[in-house]
């Protein structure tokens, strides 16, 4: 499989990861993860799995549930709001990881062509 490479900074990221095979978006640098428009995980990427060290299945489970990031709940909030004006385009330093609470983690946010919403997740 020849290597994928996604901007991480580009506007239209989840334009970019939506065109590419789950394998493909499993070999990004960075954790990828798309929900439903209730926070209902639809794919949870095998990066950031790695790059997380969540050990479990996320797929069917709400990710404001699972998620150990001290930042969750007002990360929800926002997005439930954005959703409402009808378009996804956020960015979040959040604190706190699955693996190490103290790590910080850069989020992107954006709706999904399909309805529901991808979060994206960069860790140093």
């Amino acid at each position: 499989m020849p290597d994928v490479t996604v901007d991480f900074e580009a506007p239209d990221l989840a334009a970019r990861v939506e065109q590419l095979s789950h394998e493909q978006i499993d070999q990004l640098p960075f954790g990828a993860i798309q929900l439903d428009s209730e926070g209902i995980v639809l794919f949870y990427s095998a990066a950031e799995r790695r790059l997380s060290g969540y050990p479990g299945e996320a797929v069917g489970k709400n990710f404001f549930e699972i998620a150990r990031c001290f930042g969750k709940v007002d990360l929800r909030v926002q997005i439930m709001r954005a959703q409402e004006e009808g378009h996804v385009d956020l960015e979040f330093a959040l604190a706190g990881d699955y693996d190490d609470a103290t790590r910080e983690v850069r989020a992107r946010v954006q709706s999904a062509r399909q309805g529901g919403f991808w979060l994206f997740l960069q860790r140093d």
